[in-house]
């Protein structure tokens, strides 16, 4: 029996979760510099403990309308590229059986589910898990 873990978040009421391997760290929403003529989805740079992260707006990258910061927004920071992902709140790590997850439904169009890897179904809701390499991906 083969166990995956995953990082879960909010964007909006959604359930959302990434590898657990693929992510660095989760911090706070700090002050993020903009980028002049970068892609809508790039919120800024951020200075963290002395390294550059570019920080995607998630929502937007997912399609969505820009993210409103609370105090519940979270950065979810990738492991390798040094890219965090501004979120709406942070959720559990998830432990599940590979069996539990499934593949993207056939339906879903290539513009919704270009950054869906897999869905796995839960109690009371989806958790819609993302590819961390897609999201990267210049030019989605």
């Amino acid at each position: 029996m083969s166990m995956k873990q995953f990082v879960t978040f909010r964007i909006g009421s959604d359930l959302f979760g990434i590898d657990v391997r693929s992510v660095r760290e989760i911090n706070r929403v700090l002050d993020a510099t903009p980028v002049p003529h970068a892609p809508e989805y790039v919120r800024g740079l951020v200075n963290l403990r002395g390294q550059t992260v570019t920080v995607f707006d998630l929502g937007v990258r997912l399609g969505l309308p820009r993210r409103e910061i609370t105090g519940e927004s979270h950065n979810v920071v990738l492991k390798g590229d040094l890219v965090g992902l501004l979120v709406d709140a942070i959720g559990d790590v998830l432990q599940c059986d590979e069996s539990e997850i499934e593949p993207l439904p056939a339906n879903t169009s290539s513009g919704e589910g270009k950054f869906i890897e897999a869905v796995v179904k839960l109690r009371d809701e989806l958790l819609v898990v993302l590819s961390a390499a897609r999201i990267l991906e210049r030019g989605c």
